[in-house]
């Protein structure tokens, strides 16, 4: 076996024989479950608690306009004060009392009707209770200019515009944001995978370096050898506790989903849309169009394209990263002084995430999104969310991908032969915090 060879299988070993290694690969995804068995218990707990609203209703309007939904019941109080209604409101434990007074007009009762709350109350209940009292004030409104229930009814429908590519498909409202979330769910994952494990790469430089290890290795082995090692089997621990995670992880949550019968669809109820005040058959029929019509499209997304790329991107990006993490190891002699170093590499990483999701979901297209793509140290994360769209017309051209990838394998053939000088140099000094100009003395060398 090759020099190489031995490094990398070393550094593997090492990694995935660590107990720390081993306890998080099979506790992380015992975690990442719960976490999501916890957040799916919480919120339908959180559901069955129904926000109860005391109603004294002393005028001649609102009579059937507050309807009893999945998340909001309403009680109606009739002949008492007002006094005696926020007693009695407090004493049963409803969440308030809206009082509406009786007035001449429909102006004067809505100016001074009142929602007594113990506490102030949650804006998602008043934005809901002031859409009731707008709806009436517009209608009477417009009946008093002349215009008939009917019209008002007819006028205020809703419309929704129809889209269609040039082929003749419609196209799902709201579907290329889902396309940018899942591109950059993609890229966030190379993210945390870069952090992480060239985290790993930077510290087992600097524990060798530290121990004086490093003297006796590179005695028989190339700096360049033993850099690309380390890099190489991190990679390839990293690799294989990512893949046992979602194995591990995939399995045990439907193992839970068939033993406790959980809903996975428990996320989708209607009883959002029932609050919209429309009836529940329709709605319901209407989220099932929509959501078959969605999974339609997310069916059409390029899986297998995006996986692949997504493949490509991700180990281009990780040796460039850990090129650098390993470069940082090898200059300093501790943790702590690898602060400075840190996070100038971290920042674009943290820039795709961001300026990707804001221009992707304006224009995956436009100006920056493009740029963001093609640039080495973001092009991982940001051309990932333009991909979830498609390669060629109406998606990413052919060109900006090759160039892409072109500009990646430069970009790493530059930087590892920077970081190489930098760590053949650093592993061998010690006592000394490094400056940039000493590192870029180093480079000279």
């Amino acid at each position: 076996m090759s020099k190489l060879g031995l490094i990398i299988r070393r550094e593997y070993l090492a990694k995935v024989r660590n107990k720390s290694f081993v306890i998080m690969t099979f506790l992380s995804p015992i975690l990442m479950v719960g976490m999501v068995v916890l957040i799916a218990f919480l919120t339908k707990l959180n559901d069955r608690d129904k926000t109860i609203i005391a109603v004294l209703n002393e005028s001649d309007y609102f009579s059937n306009e507050f309807i009893t939904t999945a998340s909001t019941s309403y009680i109606n109080f009739k002949n008492i004060t007002v006094e005696a209604a926020i007693d009695s409101t407090v004493s049963l434990g409803y969440y308030g009392l809206l009082h509406i007074p009786n007035k001449s007009t429909l102006e004067d009762i809505t100016s001074n009707t009142f929602l007594y709350t113990k506490e102030s109350p949650n804006s998602t209940i008043i934005t809901k209770l002031e859409k009731v009292f707008q709806f009436r004030l517009e209608q009477k409104r417009l009946q008093l200019l002349g215009v008939s229930k009917e019209d008002f009814e007819e006028i205020s429908s809703s419309f929704s515009l129809h889209t269609s590519t040039f082929a003749g498909e419609l196209n799902v409202k709201g579907f290329n944001e889902i396309r940018a979330i899942i591109g950059g769910g993609f890229g966030y994952l190379i993210m945390m995978f870069i952090i992480i494990y060239g985290g790993f790469v930077m510290r087992s430089v600097i524990e060798e370096k530290t121990s004086r290890i490093i003297e006796v290795i590179i005695s028989s082995i190339k700096p360049f050898q033993l850099m690309m090692g380390k890099i190489i089997g991190t990679s390839l621990a990293g690799i294989t506790q990512f893949v046992i995670w979602i194995f591990s992880a995939s399995l045990l949550l439907t193992i839970i989903i068939l033993v406790f019968d959980i809903d996975p669809a428990s996320f989708n109820s209607a009883n959002q849309m029932a609050d919209a005040g429309m009836p529940s058959v329709a709605n319901i029929s209407v989220m099932n169009e929509k959501m078959m019509a969605l999974g339609a499209e997310i069916y059409k997304i390029p899986w297998v394209m995006l996986i692949s790329f997504f493949l490509v991107y991700f180990l281009l990006g990780y040796l460039i990263y850990s090129s650098i993490y390993a470069a940082i190891g090898a200059a300093v002699d501790n943790e702590t002084d690898t602060q400075q170093f840190v996070f100038p590499v971290i920042l674009p990483l943290m820039l795709a995430i961001y300026v990707g999701f804001f221009s992707v979901f304006n224009n995956p297209h436009g100006p920056i999104a493009v740029a963001f793509s093609l640039f080495p140290l973001t092009s991982p994360i940001v051309m990932l969310m333009r991909l979830s769209s498609g390669l060629g017309e109406g998606g990413v051209p052919i060109w900006q991908l090759v160039l892409s990838i072109v500009l990646l394998i430069v970009t790493f053939i530059i930087i590892v032969w920077f970081a190489a000088k930098i760590y053949r140099v650093g592993i061998l000094m010690y006592g000394k915090k490094p400056t940039y100009k000493e590192l870029y003395k180093w480079l000279k060398y």
